[in-house]
């Protein structure tokens, strides 16, 4: 993996209809299997979600992008992700498996990108109805869901000072940006 995916790589919430291979799912499963995780106790399991009925099903219970909504809430057939993976857990959720999530997802996210392939990590779900979908018996344990699909949008990173807004936005021409803070903004010396 090259640094220009950790400078480059951004949320994508308008996909093409072009389907997400399994193959694909399968790398960036290689790549969440090797993150650092407490322990290594290897606490998390994933569900491929790639059927067309699944992935419709499972979106109404899922929300994007909250700032520039309803521009960014895909809608079904046209811009919607094409694909899911479902992040869930092997024991009841702690700081530590939250963070050991983050690794893995972060990793999914590379994996992807390196494929062309767009994510968008989902925290803002409906539990009890996505694990039913997936035949899932703990919503307690499903714990985060990972939209995958080919991107139709080019997010932009825009480099803020410390007292920027950090608030995404749209722009007339529906590019979505994202200030993102500085090093020098985020970091102090001691």
């Amino acid at each position: 993996m090259e640094f220009q995916a950790l400078l480059k790589r951004r949320t994508i919430r308008k996909f093409s209809q072009k389907p997400v291979e399994k193959a694909d799912i399968t790398a960036m499963i290689e790549a969440a299997r090797c993150a650092s995780c407490a322990s290594n106790r290897q606490r998390l399991r994933y569900i491929g979600v790639v059927s067309p009925e699944k992935v419709a099903a499972i979106l109404p219970h899922t929300f994007y992008a909250a700032l520039v909504k309803p521009r960014r809430t895909p809608v079904p057939g046209e811009t919607s992700p094409t694909a899911f993976l479902a992040v869930t857990a092997t024991e009841k959720p702690t700081p530590h498996l939250y963070a050991d999530a983050g690794a893995a997802i972060q990793s999914i996210e590379f994996a992807a990108w390196e494929r062309g392939i767009g994510c968008c990590w989902l925290g803002s779900f409906v539990p009890d109805q996505v694990a039913a979908l997936v035949d899932f018996p703990d919503p307690e344990r499903l714990i985060y869901l990972v939209a995958l699909g080919y991107p139709a949008e080019s997010p932009v990173s825009e480099d803020i000072p410390a007292a920027g807004d950090p608030k995404y936005y749209l722009d007339a021409q529906d590019v979505l940006h994202v200030p993102k803070f500085t090093a020098e903004a985020l970091l102090t010396w001691l």
